[in-house]
């Protein structure tokens, strides 16, 4: 599994001189773990502040894509702040070794699981050795 790097649109039009009239949605890169077991990878990434609701997982062209917009939690409008929240995107190329059908995803308390279980004809196997 290999991480996938986007160009970002700031790069994109870094040469441009003209003024923007709306207001460019930002990502960052969330942070993640990444296991192997025997039945696969697993992966673990943290989301603070985003609901099931925000939450974006998918899979495309051997692309897994994680995108989650993330929401202050307390009710009514703030008076002061001192940091704003941003959103989450990462994605990552998989390989013919995933079952891309039997990705699961579970979120929380801000941490997603996603389960990557081995293909059929990935796991290993026990030969059967015959004598004459």
């Amino acid at each position: 599994m290999a991480e996938r790097t986007v160009a970002t649109r700031a790069a994109e039009n870094a040469s441009a001189s003209r003024e923007e009239t709306r207001s460019q949605e930002k990502y960052i890169t969330p942070p993640v773990d990444i296991f192997e077991n025997s039945d696969g990878l697993v992966v673990k990434a943290d989301l603070p502040g985003v609901a099931k609701e925000a939450l974006e997982v998918r899979v495309d062209n051997n692309l897994l894509t994680i995108r989650g917009k993330a929401a202050h939690t307390a009710p009514g409008q703030p008076v002061y702040r001192e940091y704003t929240l941003v959103n989450f995107f990462r994605q990552f190329e998989l390989n013919d070794k995933v079952d891309q059908n039997k990705i699961s995803a579970e979120l929380k308390h801000g941490v997603l699981t996603l389960s990557l279980p081995k293909a059929e004809e990935a796991k290993p196997r026990k030969i059967e050795v015959k004598a004459d």
